[in-house]
């Protein structure tokens, strides 16, 4: 209870001060005193703002270019000029003082919803779309419009004008990236319409607040998409455009917004206003200036967007084709898609903002198919204005969309969810360089259906609404429009305007309004001696409560309204007699067709497969890198742009040449191949490498490490993604020289027993694990290099040798080695002991029947008996080689491993050389 007694304040007349405890103990006439003076100063001070608003509104709306835009700008593209003319222009925005762009850096180009409200929400405070790119350093540009449109302006007009304003932006820009195009609402549509269109134009487009399937939702929730099934269709919107002389007042749209939320419109904003007077007050006037900055559309326009979009749902569903026969149909936009949706809002919820992807797709196989990368990130409670307006979301999400731009640009074809974290609340805080993280999770299908809540009962509902629309439309033009619009003139459509009620409440509450002369007067007093009041006023207290009760009874009508609104358009719809008249089927038999599942696209995906499969071992070191990457981090649950970042850092630093198009096209090309054949993707690495020394080999393996170690430490199957990659690249590392001389020619023993074993050894010897050479590269540099000089000898005895016994390796077909060749440890033990090995050697060879030293040996001896049976003298010859050899290897060894020599590259030359018969080789000997 003393929380809410009041504190000591100033009594109501001086003289009484010190006798106020005496006739008040409690307070509570002070309190009422002190609350009934605090209330009168902030209702003159309310109603002046609004006498302020309403003479903001008039000044606005008589503005030849009336903009909130808050940035300085210059027009460089009028679309009046254009062949199509339309009332759109492109203005260039100049940074404010102290911040710099970079013209080489990838342009943004924003574009503001005309629902009904006049452009600039999209920048009109530093902290907006337009003010974080400006900050991050890029050039922006808006796409702006007038009030009134040019007569007979289409949508398709707007579309191509947008086309021609990107086109002319890409040409300022010439070696920048493709520009960054962000819709908001109303102007998403139509920026994914332009990108359909012409795709090329097109770098990553974000489309915040913006309705592309109209039929979706949740029941229980947005209620707006039943109203053109209650109002009976789209002949309502072409009676008001008749009653305006072919023009269709903005006010309408914002009207229908309004009573979205009667709650906000009819109390909580003003109340706001009242309780907050002295410090929301430039707050609240700011977003009345565009709120209430109505915009007149075309007739055709209007119906346009209700007969294709609201009603006929015909853009989520590709069936809307140009006046020219070009059909709009998302799936041919390439650009990365951003989709920034919120559960709290009522206008655009996420069924609506994510539906249009389940109308066009079967699966993510089709998206990825279709090479598209779709990401979507679900607010989980801003309204439909702070998509674009709130400066904390701008702070977060909008920032952290424009840094990871380049990053989302490169994402492979897919689906994604993004979420963004705290940097400051996660364990690997010190490896990130924002105040936040933009993560990206892989989804399918079934994860947005999660989402969209997908109703085929629903959607026959609405294709009913859509057929009852068609019907109620000719029968308006052909029974009421004549009448209609022979009694509307422009003087008439004017003042419909004007007494339109949104319209009317500014206009009273303005100077022209005699009645609010003395307004000014009394609320500058007010402000010279204002008194405010603390909130811990026991009547301030019990204000507040009130107002509580008279939003929660709003909101309680609002329920209440829609519920029965639903029940309505359920029961009245789904009426199977219904569906049957207007040429539906009474029950739900099938879903409707995906418009991917046609036969001409399943051959386009087939087709598709088979490009990829043919470029799987085409490429070089960057291909495979690329390739390593995806791998590794396609086994991690979440990625996000510190890779890329660090990835991007390397490809400067290695390949500067490389444009981040190319860059672009080599990671998409190589998700392809790995998601087409993923096992033939990886095996085909080493071949990618081929022709790469050690070095560089190893080189490539730190790149990825370092890539890899952006994102912290790797989780446990991306960790084992990684080693299948390291052994991939050990595979593709070439056999260093002196590899192949510890495998072939420096283990004299070995090789001087039969020549297919020295042969076999050699060629194996290319084929050593990385660790193996690198033991072997170990002995060669401690080996002394003051037994370089006897290297000679040994190597023409080794040479001879090896002419000794071609035969064993004229047929290798007729008894293949089926025993691997000793492992180095062998070649070690026979240095060690010279004095045995060689006794043994020619007992080996004239008698193959007796065991022989290693397993390795026994069948190249045996094959040496049976081409070498039938001339006995070769191998006395080669006797005192194999009894000379031990001593010559010892000392020969070290020089060969140091120098060079041509020891190592006898056997191999005179392999090259033995084609002959074994009795020529043995009478040239």
């Amino acid at each position: 209870m003393n929380a809410l007694m009041p504190s000591a304040t100033a009594p109501l007349f001086a003289l009484a001060e010190p006798f106020a405890p005496l006739f008040d103990p409690f307070g509570f006439g002070r309190a009422a005193a002190d609350y009934w003076r605090d209330s009168v100063e902030r209702s003159i001070l309310y109603w002046d703002v609004m006498r302020q608003r309403g003479n903001e509104y008039l000044e606005h709306i008589e503005k030849t270019r009336p903009t909130v835009l808050g940035f300085d700008t210059d027009i460089v593209m009028e679309g009046e000029t254009l062949p199509r003319p339309v009332n759109y222009e492109l203005l260039r925005v100049h940074p404010p003082e102290g911040v710099e762009t970079d013209e080489l850096a990838r342009p943004f180009v924003v574009v503001d919803p005309r629902a009904g409200h006049g452009p600039g929400i999209g920048g009109f405070k530093p902290d907006s779309e337009i003010g974080i790119a400006l900050r991050a350093g890029h050039p922006c540009y808006f796409i702006a419009f007038m009030p009134y449109p040019v007569p007979g302006q289409r949508v398709e007009d707007v579309v191509e004008a947008e086309v021609t304003f990107l086109r002319h932006v890409a040409e300022l820009h010439p070696d920048s990236e493709k520009p960054m195009v962000v819709g908001n609402c109303q102007a998403g549509w139509q920026i994914m319409m332009a990108a359909a269109l012409e795709p090329e134009l097109f770098g990553p487009i974000l489309i915040a607040g913006a309705p592309l399937s109209y039929w979706a939702g949740e029941r229980g929730k947005a209620p707006m998409r039943y109203t053109g099934g209650m109002t009976g269709g789209s002949w309502a919107t072409h009676m008001l455009s008749d009653m305006g002389d072919g023009l269709f007042d903005g006010a309408w749209l914002v009207q229908n917004f309004e009573r979205l939320n009667p709650a906000n419109t009819w109390w909580d904003k003003q109340y706001n206003l009242y309780a907050h007077v002295d410090t929301e007050a430039d707050r609240y006037l700011q977003f009345e200036r565009w709120w209430g900055g109505h915009v007149v559309l075309g007739g055709e326009e209007i119906q346009y967007i209700v007969d294709n979009l609201f009603v006929g749902n015909r853009l989520s569903t590709a069936q809307l084709v140009t006046s020219d026969g070009r059909r709009i149909d998302l799936r041919n936009v390439r650009s990365p898609v951003v989709v920034f949706c919120s559960q709290g809002d009522d206008i655009t919820p996420p069924p609506q903002a994510l539906g249009w992807v389940r109308d066009l797709y079967d699966g993510v196989d089709d998206i990825i198919a279709n090479e598209q990368t779709i990401v979507y990130c679900v607010h989980d409670k801003t309204g439909h204005l702070g998509i674009f307006v709130s400066g904390s979301v701008s702070r977060k999400e909008h920032a952290e969309f424009t840094a990871n731009m380049d990053y989302i640009d490169v994402l492979p074809p897919g689906l994604y969810e993004t979420t963004v974290s705290k940097a400051s609340e996660r364990p690997d805080a010190e490896l990130i360089e924002r105040d936040y993280l933009l993560e990206f999770s892989t989804r399918d299908l079934d994860d947005l259906n999660q989402v969209v809540k997908h109703s085929p009962e629903d959607e026959l509902r609405f294709a009913t609404v859509a057929r009852v629309s068609e019907i109620n439309l000719g029968l308006y033009r052909q029974f009421l429009q004549p009448w209609i619009r022979a009694v509307s003139t422009p003087e008439s459509a004017r003042w419909m305007r004007k007494m339109h009620p949104n319209r009317m409440g500014y206009r009273l509450l303005s100077d022209r309004n005699p009645m609010m002369s003395s307004l000014p007067v009394m609320a500058e007093s007010v402000r010279k001696h204002r008194h405010e009041l603390g909130d811990d006023n026991i009547f301030r207290v019990y204000e507040d409560i009130g107002s509580s009760l008279i939003s929660r009874s709003l909101d309680a009508w609002r329920v209440l309204r829609d519920r029965a609104l639903e029940k309505a358009f359920l029961d009245l719809y789904g009426q199977p007699l219904l569906q049957s008249l207007v040429g539906l089927k009474g029950a739900v038999e099938g879903e409707r067709q995906v418009p991917g599942s046609e036969p001409e696209r399943r051959r386009f995906i087939q087709r598709r497969q088979q490009e990829v499969r043919e470029q799987v071992a085409q490429g070089g070191a960057h291909e495979a890198v690329m390739r390593s990457v995806i791998f590794v981090l396609g086994g991690a649950p979440a990625t996000d742009g510190r890779n890329f970042r660090r990835l991007q850092a390397s490809r400067s630093e290695l390949e500067p040449e490389l444009r981040l198009e190319d860059f672009k096209h080599l990671m998409r090309d190589q998700f392809f191949i790995l998601k087409q054949d993923r096992e033939a993707a990886l095996e085909a690495i080493p071949e990618l490498l081929k022709g790469l020394d050690a070095k560089t080999i190893d080189g490539h393996i730190e790149h990825i490490e370092h890539v890899l170690a952006a994102s912290g430490e790797l989780s446990e199957h991306a960790a084992a993604r990684f080693e299948r990659i390291k052994a991939l690249f050990g595979k593709a590392r070439p056999a260093t020289r002196r590899t192949a001389r510890r495998s072939g020619g420096a283990s004299g023993n070995s090789s001087a027993k039969t020549s297919p074993a020295s042969g076999t050894s050699a060629k194996r010897g290319t084929r050593q694990s990385a660790s193996e050479a690198s033991r072997v590269e170990g002995q060669a540099q401690a080996a002394p290099k003051a037994d370089a000089e006897p290297a000679d000898a040994p190597a023409a005895k080794a040479q001879a040798r090896t002419e000794a016994k071609p035969a064993a390796e004229a047929k290798p077909e007729t008894k293949p080695e089926a025993k691997p060749e000793p492992k180095p440890a062998v070649d070690a033990k026979t240095e060690a002991k010279p004095e045995t090995k060689p006794e043994s050697k020619p007992a080996a060879e004239t008698k193959p029947e007796a065991k022989p030293e290693t397993k390795s040996e026994a069948k190249p001896a045996a094959d040496a008996k049976t081409e070498a049976k039938p001339e006995a003298k070769p191998e006395v010859e080669t006797k005192p080689v194999a009894e000379a050899e031990p001593k010559a290897a010892q000392a020969a060894t070290p020089a060969s491993r140091e120098g060079g020599n041509d020891a190592e590259k006898a056997p191999a030359a005179t392999r090259r050389r033995s084609t002959g018969s074994p009795r020529g080789q043995r009478r040239k000997r």
